[in-house]
């Protein structure tokens, strides 16, 4: 049945699995296999002359001269081999056998390349008599090994008997052939090798040189760059380049500086190219240089050049963070919890809708807040039914989050001195569902007259905003020396009223939380040690796990020791805005009088022109009074007789 098959036409197929799935592979493999000795002939590659040496080692044959592993190639059970051979028996005969392929043809169209070349028929059921004879069920490698062997040799074992086998199999002459070709390929590679380290040599060398020896620019070459930006942009690539080498010197100045060059030359190099290269005014910089060590300093700097990531802040009284975070997670938000020390907080990654207007956000699940703002309320630590003040409360996410912890109970004054900022803590309050809280719009300093007796007070001061340059990079350039002292004065009078607003015999409170969001020294630490003079407070500790201790000396000023346990919050190390945060517990309602060695309290309006005693103003004003009573005649009369008794006097 069927067509015959004409065996003229027929395609030869190798008895291998992939030369069975793959017509023609027979005519592929007879290029590599070894040729007839014949002169004039093109010689083998090594990988094809391996090849060969291992389909003779399948094929049972063996090469010329060399004993198989066992005494004999591969025998069956009776003694006789695959070829039909007379032979001795052996009882290890089974694991002598060679191993068999896995598929098998039909009788019939059974075809195997001998060593020459040649077409064997045939082969394929010999090896199917084998199996129906019996062999074993352990798998025997080409090399008459069996697996159980090669399991208890190492990796690097088994390798080297296997290019052993490999290099016995070839001819004397083949195995010189490959030695010689294997040393010429090392000798190209290593001369290439070499080649590439002459040509890399030169510009390692010199990059090495420029990282070993910085050098200062002199005064003629900074005259000519100052000329230089005025026409054109500066190089930005050259100029951090210069921060980094004078960083390394001013890091070991003793082994690396210049002979003849001070340390105040290289601190005023850097200021100038930390100023181009970061767009910082002088004056902002000399404070930053202060505050920081230089590693720190270039750490803070191009931290404030990223954006802090988009934190929210989950509202407990109406959802939970669980909830919160799957509706989110559902309409394509991709968020994190915001860490071990907040349960409310999420901060979020990316999202495919906008944050600020998705129907969580406007049925109040959640306010858009700072991660650095979430630490003042948790310092505060306000208790259910208390009375609380937030003096500067605009624009309601620290109000909010004090509500969300006291459950709507008690009393919140949320007061600010701006009535457009106003504006935004009531839509934020009555989104987010507070009915605790009462708004007003009073100046700070005035309050203890208007109301009193709080548990506890919040006090997020205005400040320069020095801790919040990723977000106004105009902070930069626009604050100078005269903009930090007039914070600073307004900072302790609003201080000085926050504690005079907290009634000291509370039972549960008594407590003052002091915060800005900016990172100078004059409107932090200088601000709670003129309080601690001033009021009947001390500082405590603030409740928060992390963050920077609290500056007690700085330049030639000392601070109070308890300072340390004030907080400072930084983007490059905690990855938030700047911030500092003071908690103080007020233990007597009585103001302690001024002493003489003791700064006076600031005043709303510094005080410009010195004013007389009041003796003599009363004096003036009495002779004012009279000569405005006396007729103009009576008036001039007595002004000659006064002209003429100064000569005498004198």
């Amino acid at each position: 049945m069927g067509r015959k098959l004409d065996p003229t036409r027929k395609e030869k197929r190798g008895p291998g699995r992939k030369a069975r799935k793959q017509r023609g592979a027979e005519v592929e493999l007879a290029r590599f296999l070894p040729p007839e000795p014949e002169t004039g002939k093109k010689k083998l590659s090594s990988h094809g002359r391996k090849r060969a040496a291992k389909r003779r080692l399948a094929a049972g044959g063996g090469p010329a001269g060399r004993r198989p592993l066992g005494g004999g190639g591969g025998r069956d059970p009776t003694g006789q081999t695959a070829r039909g051979r007379p032979g001795f028996s052996d009882g290890n005969s089974k694991w002598l056998a060679p191993a068999k392929a896995k598929k098998t043809q039909p009788k019939g169209n059974h075809v195997e390349l001998s060593s020459d070349g040649e077409v064997e028929e045939g082969s394929w059921e010999m090896e199917e008599e084998e199996e129906e004879q019996g062999s074993s069920d352990e798998m025997v490698d080409d090399y008459g090994a069996s697996s159980s062997e090669e399991e208890e040799l190492l990796p690097i074992e088994k390798a080297a008997l296997k290019q052993k086998s490999d290099r016995e199999g070839l001819s004397e002459d083949d195995s010189e052939e490959e030695e010689e070709e294997e040393e010429e390929e090392a000798e190209e590679a290593s001369k290439q090798k070499m080649g590439q380290k002459e040509e890399e040599g030169p510009d390692l060398q010199i990059n090495l040189d420029i990282d070993e020896h910085f050098k200062l620019p002199t005064s003629e070459e900074i005259e000519k760059e100052d000329i230089l930006f005025i026409s054109e942009p500066p190089d930005l690539h050259v100029i951090h380049q210069r921060i980094q080498g004078n960083v390394e010197v001013l890091q070991d100045f003793a082994g690396r500086r210049e002979e003849g060059r001070s340390r105040q030359e290289y601190l005023a190099l850097l200021r100038r190219d930390m100023a181009a290269y970061y767009s910082y005014s002088d004056f902002l910089l000399a404070k930053l240089m202060d505050i920081f060590p230089l590693p720190e300093l270039i750490n803070f700097l191009e931290a404030n050049e990223v954006p802090r990531p988009v934190t929210i802040r989950t509202n407990t009284l109406k959802t939970r963070r669980r909830d919160l975070a799957q509706a989110l997670i559902n309409r394509g938000v991709n968020l994190d919890p915001l860490g071990k020390w907040s349960k409310t907080g999420l901060v979020i990654y990316d999202s495919t809708v906008p944050i600020g207007a998705t129907p969580e956000y406007l049925a109040g699940h959640y306010m858009l807040q700072g991660a650095s703002s979430l630490l003042p309320v948790m310092a505060l630590a306000p208790q259910e039914n208390e009375r609380i003040l937030d003096m500067c409360c605009a624009p309601g996410g620290k109000t909010s989050y004090i509500a969300q912890l006291m459950k709507n109970t008690g009393m919140i004054l949320a007061n600010d001195s701006s009535a457009e900022r106003l504006r935004s803590v009531v839509g934020n309050l009555h989104r987010l569902g507070v009915t605790n809280a009462v708004v007003s719009n009073c100046d700070g300093r005035q309050f203890p007259k208007v109301l009193g007796g709080f548990d506890r007070v919040l006090l997020d001061a205005p400040c320069s905003g020095t801790g919040i340059i990723s977000k106004d990079p105009a902070v930069k350039t626009n604050k100078d020396e005269q903009d930090i002292l007039r914070c600073a004065h307004l900072q302790k009078e609003l201080i000085l009223s926050a504690i005079d607003s907290v009634n000291a015999a509370s039972e549960t409170g008594g407590y003052i939380v002091y915060c800005t969001c900016s990172i100078t020294v004059e409107e932090n630490e200088w601000v709670v040690d003129y309080a601690l003079k001033k009021r009947n407070v001390r500082l405590v500790p603030t409740g928060l796990d992390f963050g920077k201790e609290g500056f007690t000396r700085f330049k030639d000023r000392r601070f109070h020791p308890s300072l340390k346990s004030a907080r400072r919050f930084y983007p490059h190390t905690h990855n938030m805005d700047g911030f500092f945060i003071a908690k103080l517990k007020k233990f007597s309602n009585a103001i302690p009088q001024a002493r003489k060695d003791e700064e006076p309290a600031p005043s709303a309006v510094p005080d410009t022109v010195t004013e007389p005693p009041p003796k003599k103003k009363k004096l003036e004003a009495s002779k004012a009074d009279k000569e405005q009573k006396l007729p103009q005649p009576a008036l001039k009369k007595k002004r000659s007789l006064q002209a003429q008794r100064r000569p005498l006097k004198a």
